[in-house]
């Protein structure tokens, strides 16, 4: 089949290279010609495990094409996925813009019939709007169905979540839609989940608005375990055995970040308050989450009695998760800016981030080429990102490098009994 993909982002690039390995012909549409022509060449603009080599064997193969000519694109293609950003508003609304923007070009230069299909995370009513623009803009004599298929996959784990996933959600009226993207989806293995487009569109933030309210249910318990003398990773390990409920995502820390779990609780608040209702539980999740980056800071400030000038702090991890280098609302960033803001020297390192860490923090952070460099005459080390490398570290060996036995947890990475016996300093996140 041949299928195109508008965007290249993480979203568009790892499913238009999978589904590129599994046979298809796969167009890929951006706007910026120094990025396509990188991408020409078999270059991924990002970090991810295993796409820059899953890109440069499909653009040696043919399979996978890259372009800025829509009509280049869409006149083979028999399915179009939209795979634009849709980024948070001042007001939490989702910037639809690029959505539209996206949709209108398609229909300049629709021929035949097609299927176009919104994988960008979308409000319900959305596809409704673009079935609309592309009616106002199609070529007499072509026609289209609308679909929506919402993505699941984590970044640092694209790859797999996309052959693997848990579900693949279809949303569309049009039994020949539905059968062309359930044919186009029989090498993945996820159960098939076939609804309305409203029911995908909503599906999608449900989902993340779900998994962002266990982590900061589980920051809140880590609140209260702090204020009571108990241990925050007992008490959820005793929470997660019941299987009703499972320990997934219930892991403090100082907060979450990323392109999609902020964004898409703000957007499913103001969706709720564009229809009368007041999500008053996902308001209280965005507040928890501030919370826990405010809470782990004060820890930080309260150590050094408020005076962080000439301090010296060695952050590891910048990446709002492991295996990736996205910045994206990374909690390193309000962490490193107030802990500079006291005054405090900040020395950061991580695997991969770093570049991309230099564009969104401040100008005199400085960059360390290892977690052992970042250590060598620091006051302190924070952790905030749980890398495994971060794991596997030689904390004697940190130790040595150290002025002053502090390690700030903000993963919960380490037992504190051995780090204690080492002779460090140890706060974590609920833990004693």
């Amino acid at each position: 089949m041949t299928i195109t993909f508008i965007g290249h982002g993480y979203v568009g690039l790892v499913t238009a290279a999978v589904f590129a390995d599994l046979g298809n012909t796969v167009w890929v549409v951006g706007r910026t010609k120094a990025k396509i022509d990188k991408l020409k060449k078999g270059i991924a603009p990002f970090f991810e495990p295993g796409l820059s080599e899953l890109v440069k064997r499909n653009v040696d193969a043919g399979r996978l094409i890259f372009t800025l000519d829509y009509k280049e694109a869409v006149t083979p293609s028999s399915i179009i996925f939209i795979c634009v950003g849709t980024p948070s508003k001042e007001t939490g609304e989702a910037n639809l813009d690029s959505v539209f923007a996206s949709a209108k070009s398609i229909g300049e230069v629709l021929v035949g019939y097609k299927v176009i299909v919104t994988k960008s995370t979308v409000p319900p009513g959305t596809n409704t709007k673009v079935k609309e623009i592309i009616d106002k803009h199609k070529p007499q004599g072509s026609s289209f169905a609308i679909a929506s298929a919402p993505e699941f996959l984590r970044e640092g784990t694209a790859i797999e979540d996309t052959l693997h996933p848990d579900r693949v959600v279809i949303g569309t009226a049009s039994d020949r839609a539905r059968d062309m993207l359930l044919e186009l989806h029989k090498p993945i293995d996820g159960k098939m989940v076939l609804c309305n487009v409203e029911t995908a569109e909503l599906i999608k933030y449900a989902s993340n608005s779900l998994l962002s309210t266990k982590i900061s249910f589980a920051n809140a318990i880590a609140f209260l375990a702090e204020k009571v003398g108990a241990d925050v990773e007992q008490v959820l390990e005793g929470v997660g055995l019941d299987r009703r409920l499972g320990r997934s995502f219930l892991y403090p820390g100082v907060g979450y970040g990323g392109s999609c779990f902020p964004k898409d609780v703000k957007a499913l608040i103001a969706i709720a308050a564009a229809h009368g209702y007041d999500f008053t539980l996902l308001r209280a999740v965005d507040d928890i989450n501030k919370q826990a980056s405010r809470n782990f800071i004060e820890k930080i400030y309260k150590h050094f009695n408020g005076k962080l000038q000439n301090i010296k702090i060695a952050v590891l991890g910048l990446s709002f998760k492991p295996n990736t280098d996205d910045m994206r609302a990374a909690p390193s960033i309000p962490v490193i800016e107030a802990l500079m803001k006291k005054g405090a020297q900040v020395v950061a390192y991580d695997p991969v981030a770093i570049e991309n860490a230099k564009s969104v923090l401040p100008k005199n952070v400085q960059y360390a080429q290892s977690a052992y460099e970042a250590a060598v005459g620091a006051d302190a080390v924070v952790v905030l990102t749980e890398w495994n490398e971060f794991r596997q570290l030689d904390l004697v060996k940190i130790a040595k490098n150290l002025k002053s036995l502090v390690l700030f947890d903000g993963r919960n990475m380490y037992e504190p009994t051995r780090v204690k016996q080492l002779g460090f300093m140890y706060y974590g996140v609920g833990r004693m």
